[in-house]
């Protein structure tokens, strides 16, 4: 089947809206410099125009397989680990239905691999993990402009940092500290307090919701809450757990 790069003419000529062909990407990713991160499970990647996922579902294999080699002692270990080399991946994409596409394509491609490690392990597939894959993936990709930094809807953008604790190499269990920052804060190095969360000021429907697991009710007080994530163990990180903190 002939690979499509374009959709249709009217979206090249509105959008500029052209796909890179799969061959040009793994020459790209065959860089020695660009391969080599892609296989280092703490090097980050932020796509700026995802399109449907194309440079961050490779990398994303590319990562899935160093995982399988060096952290895949057991089952446990392969799903933690998994799941921290998806949260080093980013993507920022202007059309909406291209951002979902790359969403389900990267999720897709992180289920096959886990499915992949449940057999060679006889284990089964749990639940939570593929949740916390899922709030990962719609966190890390946002419909928006990369120029402006803004998502559609005009608000900034926003990411979070998934900073492990005390990871090591042996580590079977990792727990993870998340803290949102908008893009101009990542830009302009802004350090916060550790576990600070976007809220009242922003409402982060940039980001891709589609596999319905995202609390859709928002509460508009007056007086905006501060609120801080709590630290939670990898496969758990699905639960957005929070504590309320002074202001």
């Amino acid at each position: 089947m002939k690979e499509k790069i374009i959709k249709s003419k009217e979206r090249v000529q509105k959008h500029g809206e052209v796909f890179t062909p799969r061959k040009i990407v793994n020459k790209m990713l065959d860089i020695p410099e660009i391969n080599n991160a892609s296989k280092n499970l703490h090097a980050t990647f932020l796509e700026p125009a995802a399109g449907e996922g194309a440079f961050l579902v490779e990398i994303l294999k590319r990562k899935l397989e160093m995982v399988s080699r060096k952290y895949n002692n057991d089952l446990n270990q392969y799903e933690n680990f998994s799941l921290f080399a998806l949260t080093t991946l980013y993507g920022i994409e202007l059309l909406e239905d291209n951002a979902q596409i790359c969403v389900m394509n990267m999720f897709q491609t992180y289920y096959e691999q886990y499915r992949r490690q449940v057999k060679v392990h006889k284990g089964r597939i749990k639940q939570r993990v593929l949740d916390s894959a899922k709030k990962i993936i719609t966190s890390n990709i946002a419909t928006g402009d990369f120029l402006t930094r803004k998502a559609i809807d005009g608000k900034p953008i926003v990411f979070s940092e998934w900073e492990p604790i005390n990871l090591r190499e042996n580590s079977k269990n990792i727990r993870i500290q998340r803290t949102e920052y908008t893009l101009d804060e990542i830009y302009n190095n802004v350090r916060k307090e550790k576990g600070r969360s976007i809220n009242g000021l922003i409402d982060n429907k940039s980001q891709i919701s589609i596999f319905d697991i995202l609390n859709e009710e928002q509460q508009e007080n007056e007086e905006q809450e501060v609120f801080k994530y709590i630290p939670a163990h990898i496969t758990n990180i699905y639960k957005e757990e929070m504590i309320k903190v002074d202001g």
